[in-house]
């Protein structure tokens, strides 16, 4: 399968279709682990560990921007 990336925003992003999320198990609220192999992009749900840390580390984002992403929510 071939596919092209998407405007999404000031991002680029890839449509992934409904059979290959369902054979996976993934809907919207899923959290994905993202990484390369320097020659691949590998996308595939995240373990319980790698969703805690997702967990912490935006928890740390949201700590540390607080006043920004108030600022961007009465825009």
């Amino acid at each position: 399968m071939v596919k092209k990336l998407a405007i999404v925003g000031n991002s680029l992003g890839i449509i992934i279709d409904r059979p290959i999320l369902d054979l996976l198990n993934i809907d919207k609220d899923t959290p994905l682990d993202v990484s390369t192999d320097g020659k691949s992009l590998i996308i595939r749900p995240a373990t319980a560990s790698q969703r805690a840390r997702l967990k912490q580390s935006a928890g740390r984002m949201m700590q540390a921007h607080d006043k920004t992403f108030k600022k961007l929510a009465r825009e």
